[in-house]
Protein backbone atom coordinates (compact mmCIF):
# COMPACT_ATOMS: atom_id res chain seq x y z
CA UNK A 1 0.00 0.00 0.00
CA UNK A 2 1.19 3.59 -0.98
CA UNK A 3 2.01 5.52 2.59
CA UNK A 4 -0.60 8.23 3.74
CA UNK A 5 -0.76 11.74 2.48
CA UNK A 6 0.57 14.78 4.56
CA UNK A 7 -2.77 15.84 4.08
CA UNK A 8 -4.25 12.30 5.98
CA UNK A 9 -1.70 12.81 8.64
CA UNK A 10 -2.58 16.20 9.21
CA UNK A 11 -3.60 17.16 13.30
CA UNK A 12 -7.47 17.29 13.69
CA UNK A 13 -8.41 14.77 10.95
CA UNK A 14 -10.72 11.68 12.44
CA UNK A 15 -8.55 9.18 12.07
CA UNK A 16 -9.01 5.77 10.26
CA UNK A 17 -7.35 2.39 9.53
CA UNK A 18 -5.86 3.72 5.92
CA UNK A 19 -6.36 7.15 7.25
CA UNK A 20 -4.01 7.75 10.55
CA UNK A 21 -3.30 10.73 12.59
CA UNK A 22 -0.23 12.00 13.86
CA UNK A 23 0.04 12.64 17.49
CA UNK A 24 2.89 13.03 20.22
CA UNK A 25 3.62 9.37 19.94
CA UNK A 26 3.55 8.33 16.53
CA UNK A 27 -0.01 7.45 14.12
CA UNK A 28 -3.13 6.69 16.35
CA UNK A 29 -5.13 4.12 13.93
CA UNK A 30 -8.57 3.35 14.05
CA UNK A 31 -10.36 0.09 13.82
CA UNK A 32 -13.75 -0.84 13.01
CA UNK A 33 -14.26 -4.09 13.28
CA UNK A 34 -16.33 -5.77 10.58
CA UNK A 35 -20.54 -6.02 12.07
CA UNK A 36 -19.39 -4.34 15.18
CA UNK A 37 -17.89 -7.39 16.40
CA UNK A 38 -15.15 -9.28 17.67
CA UNK A 39 -14.49 -12.67 18.85
CA UNK A 40 -12.23 -12.61 22.22
CA UNK A 41 -9.52 -14.63 19.64
CA UNK A 42 -9.51 -11.10 17.69
CA UNK A 43 -9.21 -9.18 21.00
CA UNK A 44 -5.94 -11.24 21.52
CA UNK A 45 -5.06 -11.34 17.71
CA UNK A 46 -5.54 -7.09 17.78
CA UNK A 47 -3.60 -6.63 21.35
CA UNK A 48 -0.65 -8.62 19.53
CA UNK A 49 -0.62 -6.35 16.28
CA UNK A 50 -0.96 -3.37 18.65
CA UNK A 51 2.47 -4.85 20.48
CA UNK A 52 4.17 -5.81 17.28
CA UNK A 53 3.33 -2.25 15.12
CA UNK A 54 2.79 -0.03 18.01
CA UNK A 55 3.71 1.15 21.24
CA UNK A 56 0.92 -1.19 22.62
CA UNK A 57 -1.68 1.02 24.44
CA UNK A 58 -4.84 0.49 23.13
CA UNK A 59 -8.49 2.66 23.92
CA UNK A 60 -11.49 2.64 23.08
CA UNK A 61 -13.06 6.19 22.19
CA UNK A 62 -16.38 7.89 22.99
CA UNK A 63 -17.66 6.34 19.93
CA UNK A 64 -16.90 2.74 20.89
CA UNK A 65 -13.98 2.61 18.66
CA UNK A 66 -10.75 0.99 19.05
CA UNK A 67 -7.90 2.89 18.66
CA UNK A 68 -4.06 1.93 18.57
CA UNK A 69 -1.35 4.00 19.37
CA UNK A 70 2.31 4.50 18.67
CA UNK A 71 1.99 3.44 14.83
CA UNK A 72 5.04 4.72 12.80
CA UNK A 73 5.55 4.81 8.78
CA UNK A 74 7.45 2.34 8.47
CA UNK A 75 5.02 -0.18 10.58
CA UNK A 76 1.43 1.18 9.31
CA UNK A 77 1.76 -0.81 5.88
CA UNK A 78 1.85 -4.18 7.22
CA UNK A 79 0.12 -3.53 10.46
CA UNK A 80 -2.99 -2.33 7.33
CA UNK A 81 -2.33 -5.52 4.96
CA UNK A 82 -2.36 -7.82 8.30
CA UNK A 83 -5.85 -6.08 9.50
CA UNK A 84 -7.89 -6.54 6.22
CA UNK A 85 -6.40 -9.77 5.76
CA UNK A 86 -7.22 -11.45 8.53
CA UNK A 87 -11.03 -9.38 8.27
CA UNK A 88 -10.37 -7.75 11.47
CA UNK A 89 -11.77 -3.93 10.29
CA UNK A 90 -14.15 -2.93 7.75
CA UNK A 91 -13.72 0.42 6.02
CA UNK A 92 -14.65 2.64 3.02
CA UNK A 93 -11.91 5.09 1.08
CA UNK A 94 -14.34 7.63 0.75
CA UNK A 95 -14.34 10.94 2.89
CA UNK A 96 -17.52 10.39 5.18
CA UNK A 97 -17.90 8.92 8.65
CA UNK A 98 -16.43 5.05 8.67
CA UNK A 99 -19.15 4.31 11.20
CA UNK A 100 -22.07 6.74 11.35
CA UNK A 101 -24.53 5.11 14.38
CA UNK A 102 -23.95 4.07 17.62
CA UNK A 103 -25.56 1.87 19.67
CA UNK A 104 -25.47 0.14 22.71
CA UNK A 105 -22.89 -2.52 23.19
CA UNK A 106 -25.69 -4.85 24.68
CA UNK A 107 -28.34 -4.74 22.31
CA UNK A 108 -26.67 -6.81 20.08
CA UNK A 109 -26.75 -9.53 22.15
CA UNK A 110 -28.10 -12.35 21.50
CA UNK A 111 -27.99 -11.92 17.75
CA UNK A 112 -31.15 -14.21 17.64
CA UNK A 113 -34.43 -14.20 19.15
CA UNK A 114 -34.06 -17.12 21.65
CA UNK A 115 -35.32 -20.60 21.07
CA UNK A 116 -39.04 -20.12 22.84
CA UNK A 117 -39.71 -16.97 20.85
CA UNK A 118 -39.59 -19.47 18.01
CA UNK A 119 -36.77 -18.18 16.56
CA UNK A 120 -33.79 -20.47 14.78
CA UNK A 121 -31.17 -21.71 18.04
CA UNK A 122 -28.25 -19.75 18.37
CA UNK A 123 -26.47 -22.04 15.83
CA UNK A 124 -28.71 -20.74 13.24
CA UNK A 125 -26.89 -17.93 10.48
CA UNK A 126 -27.72 -14.47 11.42
CA UNK A 127 -30.53 -12.36 9.74
CA UNK A 128 -30.31 -9.65 6.79
CA UNK A 129 -31.38 -6.46 8.63
CA UNK A 130 -34.13 -5.93 6.43
CA UNK A 131 -35.74 -9.15 7.51
CA UNK A 132 -35.02 -8.51 11.28
CA UNK A 133 -36.81 -4.94 10.66
CA UNK A 134 -39.46 -6.58 9.81
CA UNK A 135 -40.39 -9.18 12.23
CA UNK A 136 -42.79 -8.26 14.63
CA UNK A 137 -41.96 -6.24 17.52
CA UNK A 138 -42.91 -8.37 20.69
CA UNK A 139 -40.71 -11.28 19.17
CA UNK A 140 -38.45 -10.55 22.80
CA UNK A 141 -39.36 -12.78 25.59
CA UNK A 142 -39.38 -11.15 28.98
CA UNK A 143 -36.03 -10.82 30.21
CA UNK A 144 -35.43 -13.24 33.79
CA UNK A 145 -34.54 -11.29 36.66
CA UNK A 146 -31.47 -10.89 37.56
CA UNK A 147 -30.15 -13.75 40.36
CA UNK A 148 -27.44 -12.23 41.98
CA UNK A 149 -27.26 -9.17 43.74
CA UNK A 150 -24.82 -7.81 40.68
CA UNK A 151 -27.06 -8.87 38.13
CA UNK A 152 -28.82 -5.74 36.70
CA UNK A 153 -31.21 -4.80 33.78
CA UNK A 154 -30.50 -6.78 30.76
CA UNK A 155 -30.44 -5.35 26.85
CA UNK A 156 -33.70 -6.35 26.72
CA UNK A 157 -35.35 -4.30 29.34
CA UNK A 158 -37.66 -1.93 28.42
CA UNK A 159 -36.40 -2.44 24.63
CA UNK A 160 -39.15 -1.29 22.10
CA UNK A 161 -37.21 -1.23 19.06
CA UNK A 162 -34.80 -3.30 17.19
CA UNK A 163 -32.06 -0.60 17.14
CA UNK A 164 -29.26 -3.25 15.56
CA UNK A 165 -31.51 -3.29 12.71
CA UNK A 166 -32.36 0.20 12.37
CA UNK A 167 -28.88 0.69 12.62
CA UNK A 168 -27.67 -1.61 10.43
CA UNK A 169 -30.26 -0.69 7.65
CA UNK A 170 -29.00 3.35 8.06
CA UNK A 171 -25.05 2.89 7.67
CA UNK A 172 -26.30 1.01 4.32
CA UNK A 173 -28.35 3.97 3.11
CA UNK A 174 -25.63 6.10 4.09
CA UNK A 175 -22.98 4.87 2.27
CA UNK A 176 -23.81 6.24 -1.06
CA UNK A 177 -24.73 9.86 0.59
CA UNK A 178 -21.80 12.18 0.01
CA UNK A 179 -20.53 15.27 1.77
CA UNK A 180 -21.20 14.03 5.54
CA UNK A 181 -18.66 15.09 8.11
CA UNK A 182 -16.19 12.30 8.95
CA UNK A 183 -17.68 13.08 12.99
CA UNK A 184 -21.29 12.52 11.99
CA UNK A 185 -23.36 11.14 14.08
CA UNK A 186 -26.66 9.10 14.94
CA UNK A 187 -27.77 7.46 17.83
CA UNK A 188 -29.71 4.67 18.05
CA UNK A 189 -31.68 3.88 21.33
CA UNK A 190 -33.63 1.19 21.64
CA UNK A 191 -35.18 2.60 24.21
CA UNK A 192 -34.51 0.18 26.94
CA UNK A 193 -32.31 0.38 30.06
CA UNK A 194 -28.76 1.15 28.36
CA UNK A 195 -30.20 4.69 27.89
CA UNK A 196 -27.69 6.58 25.37
CA UNK A 197 -29.46 9.95 26.00
CA UNK A 198 -25.90 11.48 27.76
CA UNK A 199 -23.82 11.06 24.10
CA UNK A 200 -24.75 14.06 21.61
CA UNK A 201 -25.42 13.41 18.42
CA UNK A 202 -26.45 14.80 15.24
CA UNK A 203 -29.64 12.70 14.78
CA UNK A 204 -31.45 10.74 17.26
CA UNK A 205 -33.98 7.45 17.15
CA UNK A 206 -35.53 6.64 20.87
CA UNK A 207 -37.48 3.71 20.80
CA UNK A 208 -40.61 5.17 23.02
CA UNK A 209 -43.45 2.45 21.87
CA UNK A 210 -43.30 -0.93 20.54
CA UNK A 211 -41.84 -0.96 16.85
CA UNK A 212 -42.29 3.20 17.62
CA UNK A 213 -39.67 5.74 17.82
CA UNK A 214 -39.17 9.08 17.90
CA UNK A 215 -36.36 11.32 16.12
CA UNK A 216 -34.32 14.47 16.94
CA UNK A 217 -32.42 16.69 14.92
CA UNK A 218 -29.19 18.24 16.10
CA UNK A 219 -30.38 17.03 19.90
CA UNK A 220 -32.74 20.22 19.98
CA UNK A 221 -35.71 19.95 17.71
CA UNK A 222 -37.76 16.36 17.99
CA UNK A 223 -40.11 15.06 15.53
CA UNK A 224 -42.39 12.35 14.73
CA UNK A 225 -43.64 9.33 15.79
CA UNK A 226 -42.23 7.36 13.17
CA UNK A 227 -41.79 3.92 12.81
CA UNK A 228 -38.69 1.58 13.22
CA UNK A 229 -39.84 0.66 8.94
CA UNK A 230 -39.82 3.75 8.08
CA UNK A 231 -36.44 4.62 10.14
CA UNK A 232 -33.91 3.95 7.45
CA UNK A 233 -35.47 6.07 4.63
CA UNK A 234 -36.03 9.16 6.58
CA UNK A 235 -32.80 9.40 8.20
CA UNK A 236 -31.75 8.70 4.50
CA UNK A 237 -33.57 11.90 3.14
CA UNK A 238 -32.41 14.30 6.12
CA UNK A 239 -29.03 13.33 5.34
CA UNK A 240 -29.21 14.21 1.60
CA UNK A 241 -30.63 16.52 2.45
CA UNK A 242 -28.24 18.11 5.13
CA UNK A 243 -25.39 16.77 3.04
CA UNK A 244 -26.31 19.26 0.23
CA UNK A 245 -26.45 22.10 2.39
CA UNK A 246 -23.23 21.61 3.50
CA UNK A 247 -21.95 21.02 0.49
CA UNK A 248 -23.04 24.89 -0.54
CA UNK A 249 -21.75 26.33 2.41
CA UNK A 250 -18.80 23.60 4.15
CA UNK A 251 -16.91 26.18 6.14
CA UNK A 252 -20.36 27.91 7.47
CA UNK A 253 -22.02 24.32 8.28
CA UNK A 254 -19.82 21.39 9.51
CA UNK A 255 -22.47 19.48 11.71
CA UNK A 256 -25.97 19.65 12.02
CA UNK A 257 -26.05 22.10 15.31
CA UNK A 258 -24.39 24.49 12.84
CA UNK A 259 -28.35 24.87 10.98
CA UNK A 260 -30.56 27.54 11.73
CA UNK A 261 -34.09 27.06 13.10
CA UNK A 262 -35.33 27.29 10.12
CA UNK A 263 -33.20 25.37 8.41
CA UNK A 264 -33.43 22.67 10.32
CA UNK A 265 -36.97 22.28 10.79
CA UNK A 266 -36.67 21.87 6.27
CA UNK A 267 -34.78 18.62 6.62
CA UNK A 268 -37.87 17.09 7.55
CA UNK A 269 -41.48 17.01 6.95
CA UNK A 270 -42.39 15.29 10.09
CA UNK A 271 -44.34 16.98 12.93
CA UNK A 272 -42.98 18.29 15.73
CA UNK A 273 -43.47 16.21 19.08
CA UNK A 274 -42.33 16.16 22.50
CA UNK A 275 -39.43 14.58 23.66
CA UNK A 276 -39.38 11.57 24.99
CA UNK A 277 -40.10 11.02 29.05
CA UNK A 278 -36.10 10.56 30.87
CA UNK A 279 -34.61 7.10 32.00
CA UNK A 280 -32.71 6.47 34.35
CA UNK A 281 -28.48 6.93 33.67
CA UNK A 282 -27.63 3.11 32.66
CA UNK A 283 -25.39 0.92 34.17
CA UNK A 284 -21.70 1.22 32.33
CA UNK A 285 -20.11 -1.74 34.03
CA UNK A 286 -21.00 -5.30 36.00
CA UNK A 287 -23.16 -8.25 35.14
CA UNK A 288 -26.23 -7.86 32.90
CA UNK A 289 -28.88 -10.59 31.93
CA UNK A 290 -29.80 -11.21 28.58
CA UNK A 291 -32.92 -11.78 27.12
CA UNK A 292 -31.80 -15.76 25.87
CA UNK A 293 -30.59 -16.75 29.41
CA UNK A 294 -27.53 -15.62 28.66
CA UNK A 295 -25.63 -13.59 30.19
CA UNK A 296 -22.84 -10.12 29.76
CA UNK A 297 -20.43 -8.71 31.43
CA UNK A 298 -19.66 -4.54 30.62
CA UNK A 299 -16.14 -3.79 31.79
CA UNK A 300 -14.30 -0.77 31.41
CA UNK A 301 -11.10 0.49 30.76
CA UNK A 302 -9.71 3.11 33.31
CA UNK A 303 -10.53 6.55 31.06
CA UNK A 304 -10.61 4.74 27.64
CA UNK A 305 -7.03 2.73 27.84
CA UNK A 306 -5.19 -0.77 28.75
CA UNK A 307 -1.69 -1.90 27.59
CA UNK A 308 -1.61 -4.86 24.95
CA UNK A 309 -1.20 -7.54 27.22
CA UNK A 310 -3.99 -6.33 29.61
CA UNK A 311 -5.92 -6.77 26.93
CA UNK A 312 -4.60 -10.07 25.88
CA UNK A 313 -5.27 -11.57 29.41
CA UNK A 314 -8.50 -10.46 29.46
CA UNK A 315 -9.77 -11.64 26.08
CA UNK A 316 -7.49 -15.00 26.36
CA UNK A 317 -10.00 -15.27 30.04
CA UNK A 318 -13.35 -14.33 28.11
CA UNK A 319 -12.32 -17.31 24.99
CA UNK A 320 -11.63 -19.91 28.90
CA UNK A 321 -15.32 -19.09 29.91
CA UNK A 322 -17.20 -19.37 26.83
CA UNK A 323 -17.72 -15.63 25.71
CA UNK A 324 -19.92 -15.91 22.25
CA UNK A 325 -18.70 -12.62 21.12
CA UNK A 326 -17.23 -9.06 22.19
CA UNK A 327 -18.83 -5.54 21.44
CA UNK A 328 -17.15 -2.29 22.34
CA UNK A 329 -18.56 0.07 24.12
CA UNK A 330 -19.64 3.74 24.27
CA UNK A 331 -18.42 3.46 28.13
CA UNK A 332 -14.84 3.58 26.88
CA UNK A 333 -14.81 -0.07 27.41
CA UNK A 334 -15.96 -3.52 25.95
CA UNK A 335 -18.49 -5.56 26.21
CA UNK A 336 -18.51 -9.53 26.80
CA UNK A 337 -21.29 -11.57 25.72
CA UNK A 338 -23.24 -15.49 25.74
CA UNK A 339 -22.11 -16.77 28.84
CA UNK A 340 -23.71 -18.55 31.99
CA UNK A 341 -23.49 -16.07 34.72
CA UNK A 342 -20.79 -18.16 36.80
CA UNK A 343 -18.55 -17.22 33.90
CA UNK A 344 -19.21 -13.56 33.69
CA UNK A 345 -18.75 -13.38 37.60
CA UNK A 346 -15.22 -15.28 37.05
CA UNK A 347 -14.44 -12.97 34.17
CA UNK A 348 -15.42 -9.82 36.58
CA UNK A 349 -13.19 -10.56 39.01
CA UNK A 350 -10.12 -11.70 36.78
CA UNK A 351 -10.71 -8.27 35.20
CA UNK A 352 -10.48 -6.50 38.23
CA UNK A 353 -7.69 -7.94 39.47
CA UNK A 354 -6.44 -6.69 36.43
CA UNK A 355 -7.14 -2.87 37.19
CA UNK A 356 -10.54 -2.57 35.11
CA UNK A 357 -13.46 -1.10 35.76
CA UNK A 358 -16.20 -3.65 36.81
CA UNK A 359 -18.41 -1.84 39.01
CA UNK A 360 -21.08 1.03 38.01
CA UNK A 361 -19.49 3.00 41.21
CA UNK A 362 -16.13 3.24 39.98
CA UNK A 363 -15.43 7.01 39.79
CA UNK A 364 -12.80 6.60 36.98
CA UNK A 365 -16.17 5.93 34.95
CA UNK A 366 -17.70 9.60 35.50
CA UNK A 367 -14.34 11.14 33.98
CA UNK A 368 -13.19 11.79 30.30
CA UNK A 369 -9.83 12.24 29.69
CA UNK A 370 -7.51 13.17 26.51
CA UNK A 371 -4.48 11.03 25.96
CA UNK A 372 -2.64 14.45 26.78
CA UNK A 373 1.25 15.11 26.52
CA UNK A 374 3.44 14.01 25.52
CA UNK A 375 1.32 11.59 24.18
CA UNK A 376 -0.29 14.24 21.63
CA UNK A 377 1.18 17.63 20.13
CA UNK A 378 -1.50 19.25 21.08
CA UNK A 379 -1.92 18.84 24.75
CA UNK A 380 -0.71 21.53 27.25
CA UNK A 381 -0.87 19.04 30.21
CA UNK A 382 -0.37 15.55 31.37
CA UNK A 383 -4.27 15.48 31.05
CA UNK A 384 -4.91 12.01 31.30
CA UNK A 385 -2.01 10.83 34.39
CA UNK A 386 -3.70 14.46 35.97
CA UNK A 387 -6.71 12.78 35.22
CA UNK A 388 -6.35 9.83 37.74
CA UNK A 389 -4.88 12.03 40.68
CA UNK A 390 -8.53 14.04 40.21
CA UNK A 391 -10.53 10.55 40.68
CA UNK A 392 -8.81 9.14 43.24
CA UNK A 393 -9.02 12.67 45.36
CA UNK A 394 -12.44 13.84 44.27
CA UNK A 395 -14.06 10.21 44.47
CA UNK A 396 -16.46 10.74 46.62
CA UNK A 397 -18.12 13.60 44.33
CA UNK A 398 -17.76 11.92 41.34
CA UNK A 399 -20.18 8.74 43.07
CA UNK A 400 -22.12 11.70 44.13
CA UNK A 401 -23.15 12.55 40.34
CA UNK A 402 -20.62 14.94 39.21
CA UNK A 403 -18.87 14.62 35.50
CA UNK A 404 -15.67 15.37 35.35
CA UNK A 405 -13.63 16.40 31.97
CA UNK A 406 -10.07 16.23 31.64
CA UNK A 407 -8.94 18.03 28.27
CA UNK A 408 -5.15 18.49 27.38
CA UNK A 409 -5.98 21.26 25.32
CA UNK A 410 -9.35 23.30 24.23
CA UNK A 411 -9.79 20.76 21.18
CA UNK A 412 -12.19 18.75 23.66
CA UNK A 413 -11.30 15.25 21.98
CA UNK A 414 -12.40 12.94 24.96
CA UNK A 415 -16.04 14.75 25.27
CA UNK A 416 -17.24 17.83 23.30
CA UNK A 417 -20.05 18.55 24.99
CA UNK A 418 -20.78 20.01 28.71
CA UNK A 419 -19.48 18.38 32.14
CA UNK A 420 -20.23 19.73 35.62
CA UNK A 421 -16.46 20.49 35.41
CA UNK A 422 -13.91 20.99 32.71
CA UNK A 423 -10.64 21.54 33.26
CA UNK A 424 -8.43 23.01 29.92
CA UNK A 425 -5.20 22.78 29.32
CA UNK A 426 -2.99 25.70 29.50
CA UNK A 427 0.89 25.98 29.72
CA UNK A 428 0.53 23.15 32.24
CA UNK A 429 -2.14 24.75 33.94
CA UNK A 430 -5.90 24.25 34.13
CA UNK A 431 -8.70 26.88 33.30
CA UNK A 432 -11.87 25.47 34.97
CA UNK A 433 -14.97 25.77 33.63
CA UNK A 434 -18.18 24.89 35.87
CA UNK A 435 -20.89 23.54 33.91
CA UNK A 436 -19.96 23.85 30.14
CA UNK A 437 -17.28 22.48 27.80
CA UNK A 438 -13.85 23.39 26.95
CA UNK A 439 -14.46 26.63 24.96
CA UNK A 440 -16.58 28.14 27.59
CA UNK A 441 -15.67 30.87 30.06
CA UNK A 442 -13.32 29.40 33.14
CA UNK A 443 -13.83 30.65 36.37
CA UNK A 444 -10.31 30.58 37.53
CA UNK A 445 -6.90 29.38 36.21
CA UNK A 446 -4.91 26.63 38.69
CA UNK A 447 -2.15 24.60 38.34
CA UNK A 448 -3.00 20.47 39.54
CA UNK A 449 -1.77 20.97 43.01
CA UNK A 450 -4.38 24.04 43.15
CA UNK A 451 -7.18 22.18 41.76
CA UNK A 452 -6.28 19.29 44.28
CA UNK A 453 -6.73 22.06 47.23
CA UNK A 454 -9.16 23.66 45.46
CA UNK A 455 -12.18 20.84 45.19
CA UNK A 456 -11.60 20.23 48.99
CA UNK A 457 -15.21 21.02 50.76
CA UNK A 458 -14.64 24.65 51.98
CA UNK A 459 -12.33 25.56 49.45
CA UNK A 460 -13.35 28.13 46.43
CA UNK A 461 -14.01 25.65 43.58
CA UNK A 462 -15.87 23.53 45.41
CA UNK A 463 -18.14 26.19 46.49
CA UNK A 464 -18.70 27.10 43.15
CA UNK A 465 -19.55 23.70 42.24
CA UNK A 466 -22.31 23.68 45.13
CA UNK A 467 -23.42 27.07 44.54
CA UNK A 468 -24.24 25.94 40.46
CA UNK A 469 -26.02 22.83 41.80
CA UNK A 470 -23.54 20.54 40.49
CA UNK A 471 -22.99 18.61 44.01
CA UNK A 472 -25.02 17.93 46.93
CA UNK A 473 -22.45 18.92 49.48
CA UNK A 474 -19.03 18.41 51.39
CA UNK A 475 -18.37 14.94 51.91
CA UNK A 476 -17.50 13.11 54.97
Amino acid sequence: MTAPSPETLRRGWCPSTLRPMETGDGWLVRLHPPGTRLTPAQLCRIAALAREHGNGLVEISARGNMQLRGITAETHPALVETLLAERLVDEHDGDGPQRLTLVSPLAYLPLLPPPACGGEGRGGGPESPRSILHRPAERHCPPPQPSSPQAGGGSAVGVVIDAVAVAADIEARALGIAALPAKFSVIVDDGGAQSLDAFASDLRIVGTSPGMALLALADRRWLGPISAEQAGDLVASILARFAALRAAAPDAIRRMRDLTPDALAALCDLPVAAPPPLRPAPRRAGLFSLDAGDFAALIGLPFGRADAITLDRIGAAAEAHGCAEIRLSPWRGIAFGGMAEVDVSALLAFAESLGLIVRDDDPRLSVQACAGAPACLRAETTAMADAAQLAEAIAPLLAGGLTLHVSGCVKSCARPGASDLTLVGRNGRYGVVIGGSTRDSAVAELDLSGLLTRLQPGQEIHARLLAAGRIAGPWV
